[in-house]
C-alpha cells in the first residue's frame, strides 16, 4: 500500500480564523468586506455598533441654531387705533405672515393708541430688525416717525421697508374685497384712504386707484379721503353720480377698522367693501416689503446703524 496521502480538496481545508471585519470571520463563508462610509452619512444597519458616539452624525430633526443677524426681526408698524376690532385684525394679519415664514421672527408696534407701542417693540429686540410699516402710502409716519423711532433704538441695526402700497398685491385685495361686498362689474368706484397733506401720500393713493381701475376692467375709479385732503368720500361718491353712477361702491383702502373706515364705508351709495385686514395678499406683500428692504440693504457693507 502507497504511503502517499491523497490530494487535500478544497472542501477539507481549514477554515481562515480570521479576525471578524477581515475577509473571511472563521464562519466558513466569506464576509462582506468593510464599507467605506462617508464622513456625516449614516451608517450601515450591521456596523452601527461599529462606530463611535461622538462620530455619529446629528439626527436630522434636530433644528440648528437661528442665529439673529441670519433673519433680523420682522417689526410690523401699525398706525394704531381706538376701536377694538383693529388690534385683532392687525394681529391676525401677523399670523398670517407668520404661518407664511415660520423661522422668521415677527412682532408689532404702535405709532400711537394701542400697545405695544413701537418704541417698547425696539427696546425689546436685539440685534437687528426691519420696520415694515402697515401704511398704503408715503407720508408723515413713514418719512419721519419711523426713521426718528429707528434713531432713538441706538442699540439696533434698522432697515426700514417702503409703505404696502401702491402695489398689485394691495389691488388684488382690494378686488376681492370688493366682490365679497357684492360689487358687479360695471359699478364706479370710490377709493376711501385716510388721507395726508404729503403730496407724496396722494400720488400713491391716485396710483392705486389707477392699478384699480385696469383690475375691474377700466370702470371709473375716484380716489378720497377721510380726513386732510380732498376730496371727501362724499363728495366723491356725488361727483359720480352726477356722472351718472348712480350706485358707486366703496373701496376700504385701510388697513384695519376704525373711525375713517367705518365713516367712509356709510358715505357709499352702493356696496361698501370691508378694509384690507388680514387678506393672504397682504401677508404676502408684508413679506415681499421686508425681503426687498433686506435686498437693498445687501448690497451696501453692513446694516445701517440707527
Amino acid at each position: 500500500m502507497s504511503s502517499r496521502k491523497p490530494p487535500v480538496t478544497p472542501a477539507q481545508r481549514p477554515r481562515n480564523p480570521g479576525p471578524p471585519g477581515s475577509v473571511h470571520d472563521g464562519a466558513g463563508a466569506p464576509s462582506r468586506p468593510p464599507v467605506l462610509r462617508q464622513p456625516g452619512r449614516a451608517a450601515d444597519p450591521d456596523h452601527r455598533s461599529a462606530r463611535h458616539p461622538a462620530q455619529r452624525p446629528a439626527p436630522a430633526t434636530r433644528p440648528a441654531p437661528r442665529s439673529p443677524r441670519m433673519h433680523p426681526t420682522l417689526v410690523a408698524v401699525a398706525h394704531g387705533s381706538r376701536d377694538p376690532r383693529a388690534l385683532h385684525t392687525v394681529l391676525d394679519l401677523l399670523e398670517r405672515v407668520r404661518e407664511l415664514r415660520p423661522a422668521l421672527d415677527v412682532r408689532l408696534g404702535h405709532i400711537e393708541l394701542n400697545r405695544p407701542l413701537l418704541a417698547d417693540t425696539l427696546r425689546d429686540t436685539d440685534g437687528a430688525a426691519v420696520l415694515v410699516p402697515l401704511l398704503l402710502g408715503r407720508g408723515t409716519h413713514v418719512k419721519r416717525d419711523l426713521p426718528a423711532a429707528a434713531a432713538r433704538a441706538g442699540h439696533l441695526r434698522i432697515r426700514i421697508a417702503d409703505p404696502l402700497g401702491p402695489h398689485p398685491l394691495l389691488v388684488e385685495a382690494l378686488f376681492e374685497r370688493l366682490l365679497e361686498a357684492g360689487w358687479t362689474p360695471g359699478t364706479a368706484v370710490v377709493l376711501a384712504s385716510a388721507g395726508s397733506l404729503d403730496p407724496d401720500s396722494a400720488a400713491d393713493t391716485r396710483r392705486s386707484a389707477e392699478l384699480l381701475s385696469e383690475r375691474l376692467g377700466g370702470v371709473p375709479v375716484v380716489p378720497a379721503y377721510a380726513s386732510a385732503a380732498t376730496p371727501g368720500v362724499a363728495d366723491a361718491v356725488r361727483t359720480l353720480a352726477a356722472r351718472g353712477h348712480r350706485r358707486a361702491a366703496v373701496a376700504s383702502y385701510f388697513t384695519a377698522p376704525g373711525r375713517f373706515a367705518s365713516a367712509s364705508a356709510a358715505a357709499a351709495s352702493g356696496p361698501a367693501a370691508e378694509p384690507l385686514g388680514a387678506h393672504p395678499a397682504l401677508a404676502r406683500l408684508v413679506l415681499r416689503r421686508y425681503d426687498e428692504a433686506l435686498a437693498r440693504g445687501a448690497r451696501a457693507p453692513e446694516l445701517a446703524t440707527a
